[in-house]
């Protein structure tokens, strides 16, 4: 079963370079963050398919965001990215992204992120895109002039 594509409404910015290339957040909670984009313009390379770049910042974006909220809305920084680029998406095309933990400690997680597209023949059927590890560096103290960073987050995590 797919998971919803009703989105969080795109004015509560919950990651300003997600907001940037039109991503929509679907789900959120410790589990899975979900969402999707349209491959536009603006994120294409010159040979008018999506740039990997575009994809390593999906994923290491998912996997904070995942982190974040798994963590008690705690701090948190990308520490690594691994990424396999396993097919292009080409412009206009809707790419899916999902994130999930692998591993979740008190100080480290793990998350997996894929990108993929439907199967235009059986709509079920996943084609991955690319393929991510992402680590993450959780349980930070969160300085005081950001202290409100997890409030928009806060609204649409199911906990």
């Amino acid at each position: 079963m797919e998971p919803s594509t009703k989105s969080i409404p795109m004015k509560e910015i919950l990651d300003a370079p997600l907001h940037v290339i039109g991503f929509e957040i679907s789900e959120i909670s410790p589990q899975k963050i979900f969402g999707y984009f349209l491959v536009a313009e603006k994120c294409c390379n010159p040979f008018k398919v999506l740039h990997g770049g575009v994809s390593a910042l999906v994923a290491e974006s998912l996997a904070s965001m995942g982190a974040h909220v798994a963590s008690g809305f705690r701090r948190v920084a990308g520490i690594h990215l691994s990424i396999h680029h396993l097919k292009s998406a080409n412009h206009g095309e809707i790419v899916y992204a999902e994130a999930k933990p692998l591993n979740v400690r008190e100080s480290i997680h793990v998350w997996e992120v894929n990108l993929w597209e439907k199967n235009s023949l059986n709509l079920g059927e996943r084609i991955l895109i690319s393929s991510s590890r992402v680590t993450i560096k959780t349980n930070m103290v969160i300085p005081k002039n950001v202290k409100d960073a997890a409030v928009n987050i806060k609204k649409y995590a199911k906990l």
